[in-house]
């Protein structure tokens, strides 16, 4: 299996546990890893035997706008989901979403998931 990477993409969405957290989006970064079969691709040379980079990240932009989720595991979850669901040639995701200057003495939270097509 081949691996498309997408490194800190910036997205906003309203998260966190806490009220002072549920009054404005939050920025996030995330971490992508994609597995596919690129082969396809190599032969072609064509955007439609892969998977269209600009699509994913707009996925990912759309459900972190879209969602109120309180925790990162949540978020990272549908984003996941909605990964699968909207393009059947991803086989492999692995997800780690960062939410950087939410602790006074850390630089950075965040979490990783990794799931394979069901």
């Amino acid at each position: 299996m081949d691996t498309i990477y997408i490194e800190k993409l910036g997205v906003e969405s309203l998260i966190g546990v806490y009220d002072w957290e549920r009054h404005s989006p939050t920025s996030l970064l995330l971490d992508v890893t994609l597995g596919v079969d690129l082969q396809p691709a190599t032969l072609s040379d064509d955007v439609t035997d892969t998977v269209d980079y600009a699509r994913v990240a707009e996925t990912l932009e759309e459900v972190a706008a879209q969602s109120q989720f309180e925790l990162l595991e949540a978020l990272a979850g549908k984003m996941i989901e909605r990964l699968f669901n909207d393009f059947v040639t991803i086989q492999r995701v692995r997800l780690k979403v960062s939410k950087p200057g939410i602790l006074p003495l850390a630089e950075n939270v965040a979490i990783e998931m990794q799931r394979e097509r069901p």
